[in-house]
């Protein structure tokens, strides 16, 4: 390896705190959820709901399609979140959450996440900081189906590992 390869600078690098300023949104790339992901979810997560395994008991509910579990679409979301390499090196820790679903999701549906940064300050501890969000899952006819609300610890441009 040549010098200049080994002191190459990374072509990804996620945000810091500081540079996820109040009011600040972005949006992902979108993924549609197939039958297989529903019932590899399903069967991995041990969901042994008929609610998702038997269309006919999901129509008895009034569902029109085959539902997927808020859980998975909350997966799909952060997965798409992190595939925009927002916080590729710089994210510390997941500290809290909530997490509402709005409208059902079903096999079929593509889905896209509206990231906007709600707060954002230093943590107690130098080198990070304390960052929340808005992210709205949305689907392909711009229907909100679910909000989840993240509180992450991110490094800072000042970081320093320990």
């Amino acid at each position: 390896m040549t010098g200049t390869a080994s002191a190459a600078e990374p072509l990804v690098r996620g945000m810091t705190w500081e540079d996820m300023e109040e009011g600040a949104a972005f949006r992902t790339a979108s993924r549609t959820v197939t039958e297989t992901d529903l019932m590899s979810f399903v069967h991995l997560g041990g969901f042994n709901e008929p609610l998702f395994y038997d269309a006919r008991h999901a129509s008895e509910g009034g569902y029109t399609g085959r539902l997927i579990p808020g859980a998975l679409v909350y997966v799909f979301a952060e997965g798409l979140i992190l595939q925009t390499n927002v916080l590729h090196g710089t994210g510390l820790a997941f500290m809290h959450m909530e997490f509402t679903v709005e409208r059902p999701t079903y096999v079929g549906d593509t889905l896209h996440v509206v990231v906007e940064t709600t707060g954002s300050r230093p943590s107690s501890k130098p080198g990070r900081g304390v960052v929340s969000t808005r992210c709205g899952v949305i689907n392909q006819r711009g229907e909100e189906v679910a909000v989840f609300t993240p509180v992450r610890l991110i490094r800072g441009r000042d970081f320093e590992a320990s």
